[in-house]
């Protein structure tokens, strides 16, 4: 409910921010902008949750507790890591299948790492924008450079979580 709050406070200061600097036809534009995004998210949501879901139907979870659950460690946030990177798509497609995962007994630092590697990897990014427009020299030398930030923040999430007893 705070995380409501905050943004609705976000909300507000903005519209008013928005109608002092462009008036009404401020206020009108960006509602049609917003209604143009709300009307692609509901169109893609649904399908995006029933994807996950079809996920954990077929991904066993008692195997998916022993690989990246909360015991499975280290090892768990590196392997979390990786499938992160292999994830498919934008986030309408892998924060779905992150929950899932979570639901289905995924350690939160494997699923901060999942996620983490699915921003630095995300090698359907890799092969259709950056290395075609990059080089892959860049993308070597990116990956090289990056590839210990998702298990960094897999381990700093799994000592927060134990500094904070939730663990």
């Amino acid at each position: 409910m705070a995380a409501l709050i905050f943004i609705w406070a976000i909300v507000l200061v903005l519209g008013v921010l928005v109608y002092r600097r462009h008036g009404g036809a401020g206020l009108s534009g960006a509602g049609a902008d917003a209604f143009g995004t709300a009307r692609t998210l509901m169109l893609r949501l649904p399908f995006a949750l029933l994807t996950a879901s079809f996920l954990v139907q077929l991904v066993p979870v008692e195997a998916l507790s022993h690989v990246i659950g909360p015991a499975s460690g280290l090892m768990g946030i590196i392997l979390a890591s990786l499938v992160g990177g292999l994830l498919p798509g934008g986030p309408m497609t892998s924060f779905p299948i992150a929950i899932v995962f979570l639901q289905s007994g995924a350690g939160l630092p494997q699923m901060v790492a999942l996620i983490a590697g699915w921003s630095v990897f995300a090698l359907h990014r890799m092969l259709a924008y950056e290395a075609p427009i990059m080089g892959w020299r860049f993308v070597g030398l990116r990956l090289v450079s990056c590839a210990a930030l998702p298990v960094l923040a897999g381990v700093f999430a799994e000592a927060i979580l134990l500094a904070i007893g939730r663990v």
